[in-house]
């Protein structure tokens, strides 16, 4: 299993944004033998974090700490798997903005924090796809720290792209409509999209004047991903495959491919 090697990049954000999601950790983390508490965690929404092959991935990240031990540092908050405070972590950077008080008197501070996960980086491969954990650390003098598992649960996944294509365009009302696409999946160790084989995609239509889609049937794509299935046009509207992920690969929908009548 390899290690990220992080680049690490902590800076204050002024006027930082307000809060957007609100998946929160199920079960707040307590005091800590350390005499640092975090809770009321929430990472990415609750979303499950799908990252494609080149573009950089930003997280936001809230939190509480309740501490009344002196420290410079800013706390963090990130992804880990393994034994709690070992090398396997997951992160390039991170913005931690400054203490918003919450109670003074109890040592309680609200964080915001965005991190951000590069594909690109050379210690990044397939294998980081699954299941991971969130730790929370604050530095202490002296080398001193403290280090929580926060009891959130992260799944990073694999991202996915899809494909559509309709035709004849028109058809006429009753006759057979092939439909094609491809569905494909990121791959971190060589950086690039890879045909999907075996997965089940949904093939969904949208009437005209519709707002809302409906699956029509499913198809398992072939070993390089290829879809393809015939139905027969019984109207006007849009095609569309959509496939729904797994454990390890995020779920995506192609585009829309209008269809007209003649």
């Amino acid at each position: 299993m390899k290690t990220m090697k992080r680049a690490t990049r902590r800076a204050v954000v002024a006027g930082a944004a307000a809060a957007v999601f609100t998946g929160v950790a199920a079960v707040p983390a307590g005091a800590a033998e350390g005499g640092v508490a975090f809770s009321r965690v929430t990472f990415n929404g609750g979303k499950p974090i799908v990252i494609g092959v080149k573009k950089e991935v930003e997280l936001y990240v809230t939190f509480r700490m309740t501490t009344k031990l002196k420290h410079k540092s800013s706390p963090t908050v990130f992804p880990y798997r393994g034994k709690l405070g070992s090398s396997e972590t997951l992160w390039n950077s991170m913005l931690v903005n400054d203490c918003v008080v919450v109670d003074k008197a109890k040592g309680i501070c609200g964080f915001e924090e965005w991190l951000t996960i590069d594909p690109r980086h050379y210690d990044f491969g397939n294998e980081d796809a699954g299941a991971w954990k969130t730790a929370a650390q604050l530095y202490l003098p002296k080398g001193a720290e403290d280090i929580d598992d926060v009891k959130l649960p992260l799944q990073v996944k694999r991202a996915t792209r899809v494909t559509v294509n309709a035709s004849p365009e028109p058809v006429v009302k009753g006759k057979t409509l092939t439909v094609t696409g491809k569905v494909s999946r990121a791959n971190w160790d060589t950086h690039t999209y890879q045909g999907y084989g075996g997965r089940s995609v949904s093939l969904q239509f949208k009437a005209a004047g519709s707002s809302s889609y409906k699956t029509v049937k499913k198809v398992t794509s072939s070993k390089t991903g290829s879809l393809k299935t015939t139905v027969k046009a019984t109207g006007a509207g849009t095609w569309r495959w959509t496939y729904y992920g797994n454990t390890t690969s995020g779920a995506s929908s192609s585009s829309g491919d209008r269809v007209a009548l003649r």
